[in-house]
């Protein structure tokens, strides 16, 4: 591995870092206390990064984008978290469903309607994958897309579907011809959030919070014009988005909690035994948290790596993506064990524990990180089949019609 930047890498992060300072005060001086403000202020931020030229780094010219290179844009993701920008809002759209739309897209006319608003922040995007019988099995999904004229006509029910409340648009896989096996009758489409017979149920989370939503078409009217590839090659186009998301939900977010937070709660809680921070079994976890941490960093190091030197990156997302999840649950419950009743304090309740509301929220959010972009059994699967070679799974649905497989209850 390389740990540094090449000669141009590093007058991109130098020029990345100037524009940021020169930058950070709209940041700095934005009210993020209510999810109306969060959303304009990720909209003012998500404009000014687009004048500048720091959207759609890597996405073709063609179509907007800026022609870079990928580590032009890992470069300028690493600076902008330094910042705590508010970037939050457009992740699925811009890192997942845009390139999607762009590559599938069936004429030019598509792209040139969707990919300057959304790179402006203009239309916000979500992607509906997921179903209530359908989860890590994303091909057995049961939504239905009936073709009428030039139209297709979607009924069913999506779930888990993040910011669905607050996008104008989204990507749906569908379910076209379930008389062929499951993975060669699905066709994506566009859709418009705001459509008749779209309806959107915000899910009420442990955290109060209320990122996922339960999506419900209801004679869903879509033009042919907005369908994303073939009839019936919804598969292929859905690998464009879950790889775009695996790389996406790979690392650690910003905001959880590590090894150094870890040590100032210890520093600051006394045991029966004396300060936390001096008890061994205290001691010994935060050295375990410290290991999975660097193990973390240098598996994407090897992405990095690989990306500057032109090479494609090989299985290291996958294998982050299943250790972040678990290293953050287990950081979280460190804390929680160590403040016993002061566990289930929050923000401004604990005044002498500043980092508490951290370790909770972050805890709490882990969960769904392991489901989200591949549950940890999904991910161990793809490990152990494409990285180890080890024999797959026996997919007695594999060859049979999705509706027969679906009354023999496979």
């Amino acid at each position: 591995m390389d740990f540094e930047d090449t000669p141009e890498e590093a007058a991109y992060r130098a020029q990345v870092k100037a524009w940021l300072e020169a930058n950070k005060d709209a940041i700095q001086q934005e009210d993020f206390s209510s999810r109306a403000d969060s959303v304009a202020a990720a909209k003012r931020w998500q404009a000014r990064k687009y004048e500048a030229g720091y959207v759609g780094i890597t996405w073709p010219k063609a179509v907007g984008g800026q022609g870079g290179n990928a580590m032009q844009q890992i470069i300028f993701n690493q600076e902008e978290a330094k910042f705590n920008a508010p970037t939050g809002l457009y992740a699925i759209g811009l890192g997942m469903c845009i390139p999607t739309v762009f590559t599938h897209g069936l004429s030019p006319d598509i792209a040139q309607r969707y990919v300057p608003v959304a790179m402006k922040g203009e239309e916000v995007w979500c992607q509906l994958f997921s179903e209530p019988a359908a989860g890590s099995d994303l091909a057995g999904i049961r939504t239905r897309a009936e073709r009428d004229g030039d139209e297709w006509v979607i009924n069913g029910q999506k779930v888990w579907t993040s910011g669905a409340h607050l996008s104008d648009f989204g990507i749906v896989v569908t379910r076209t011809d379930p008389n062929v096996p499951k993975h060669k009758g699905l066709t994506m489409f566009i859709v418009d959030m705001k459509a008749p017979g779209v309806e959107v149920r915000p899910i009420r989370q442990m955290s109060g919070g209320s990122e996922f939503n339960e999506v419900f078409f209801t004679d869903v009217r879509i033009k042919d014009t907005h369908r994303l590839g073939e009839v019936g090659e919804g598969w292929k186009v859905s690998l464009t988005t879950l790889m775009h998301e695996r790389l996406a939900v790979g690392g650690k977010p910003a905001s959880a909690p590590g090894v150094q937070e870890m040590i100032e709660l210890a520093r600051a809680i006394d045991l029966e035994e004396g300060n936390a921070l001096e008890q061994s079994h205290v001691r010994q976890r935060i050295a375990d948290a410290y290991i999975a941490d660097r193990g973390i960093a240098l598996t994407r190091m090897r992405t990095i790596s690989a990306l500057s030197s032109g090479r494609t990156p090989g299985p290291e997302s996958s294998i982050s993506k299943v250790v972040v999840a678990k290293t953050m649950q287990d950081v979280g419950s460190f804390a929680a064990d160590l403040c016993e009743s002061a566990g289930l304090l929050m923000g401004n309740d604990a005044p002498n524990l500043p980092h508490l509301s951290r370790f909770q929220t972050s805890y709490i959010g882990s969960a769904g990180l392991r489901i989200a972009g591949g549950t940890d059994e999904i991910l161990r699967n793809i490990i152990a089949e494409r990285v180890l070679g080890l024999p797959g799974e026996i997919r007695p649905d594999k060859d049979i019609p999705f509706s027969e497989a679906t009354k023999l209850g496979l």
